[in-house]
């Protein structure tokens, strides 16, 4: 039976989208392949913020948002490996998925067309997903992550979705020694994108919109900081200079893509993983015929990426900039990312009895 109990900081009116109420709620049915964790952190995505907002949609409510969770497991299904009573473990985006698809065998799961989502989306059975603003969470042993020793927890939450964001098309598009990474938007995301790309051995350039991070952004390794703007003037003079650039900026309008994609080098990649609520600029063929590049994006990413992820944080000593709170201060957190108020990512400790 389950140790914990399940309740957190829900938002339950979608007209005051930063009130949170604690509410009970009933997790998954326990499966044998299940994982129950008791949480200890939780890290503040932005994605929290598009939910909450109804940026992506109506917001269907009660909601408790949050999936970047860490925590120590208190329940195993008998089927599980890997896991026992005691150990940390964390648990990113994802909850669950067909288990069966193309995609769930190749270790593309983040991928699969029945994906479920940690919060705001239901299992199969009708189950409401509820996240990591809350005391506990359940689920299937492939979307637990094991937390290797030496890694904080409070430094591995905000990995488990901002960090994953980033290193799986880091990881996907050969960064690496000899490689040349831009990185667009030094917030929660470009942060993570220039500690992941310097750890595995690429030269960073980072895009930023104006002076006040650039001492932070040295601090973080990157090895070229070009101040831009929506003009595209920076991008004179660095042509085809990028094998690969991160784009984390969540702002459509005015973003200069086409200026962006000339710094490509052949076939180089532009990857967005930030998802603004808003379309992007119009591109024309011309901006990709030059020099043969791809626009593309990228999901969350794999199981196996989030272990070699956590891994290398482990080994290199990678540790966020971050600022912890109690879980009750979910609503100054929240307020306070959505004004951009914050170096780089806050970490929910959990307060909740």
């Amino acid at each position: 039976m389950s140790q914990v109990q399940f309740k957190g900081y829900a938002v339950t009116d979608a007209t005051k989208w930063s009130n949170f109420e604690v509410i009970e709620f009933e997790p998954k049915k326990f499966e044998e392949t299940d994982v129950e964790v008791a949480i200890t952190h939780c890290g503040v995505c932005g994605s929290d913020i598009h939910t909450i907002t109804s940026g992506w949609g109506a917001l269907r409510t009660p909601v408790i948002v949050g999936h970047e969770i860490v925590g120590t497991v208190t329940r195993v299904g008998s089927q599980v490996k890997g896991f026992k009573v005691g150990d940390r473990a964390g648990v990113g985006a994802q909850v669950g998925s067909c288990y069966q698809c193309r995609a769930c065998k190749q270790d593309d799961e983040n991928y699969c067309p029945k994906m479920i989502h940690t919060y705001h989306d239901k299992y199969p059975d009708g189950t409401v997903t509820q996240g990591g603003y809350s005391t506990a969470i359940r689920a299937n042993e492939l979307f637990v992550f094991p937390i290797p020793n030496g890694l904080e927890s409070r430094h591995a939450a905000s990995m488990l979705c901002g960090g994953l964001t980033v290193f799986s098309p880091l990881k996907r598009n050969g960064a690496g020694p000899g490689k040349k990474i831009g990185v667009i938007g030094i917030g929660g995301l470009g942060h993570y994108a220039i500690l992941f790309a310097k750890a595995m051995g690429a030269e960073v350039t980072a895009f930023t919109s104006g002076t006040k991070k650039v001492d932070d952004i040295k601090a973080m390794g990157a090895d070229h900081i070009v101040v831009a703007d929506d003009s595209g003037e920076f991008a004179k003079g660095r042509e085809m200079s990028l094998d690969l650039i991160i784009s984390t900026r969540d702002a459509a309008e005015g973003m200069p893509i086409r200026a962006y994609m000339s710094m490509l080098w052949v076939h180089g990649k532009f990857i967005t993983v930030g998802l603004p609520d808003k379309p992007l600029p119009t591109m024309h063929a011309f901006d990709f015929a030059f020099n043969g590049c791809f626009f593309g994006a990228s999901h969350i990413g794999s199981k196996a990426e989030a272990i070699e992820m956590l891994q290398l944080a482990a080994d290199k000593g990678i540790k966020p900039w971050i600022e912890e709170l109690p879980m009750s201060q979910a609503q100054t957190a929240v307020e306070r990312l959505k004004k951009n108020d914050v170096r780089y990512r806050f970490v929910l400790t959990q307060d909740l009895a």
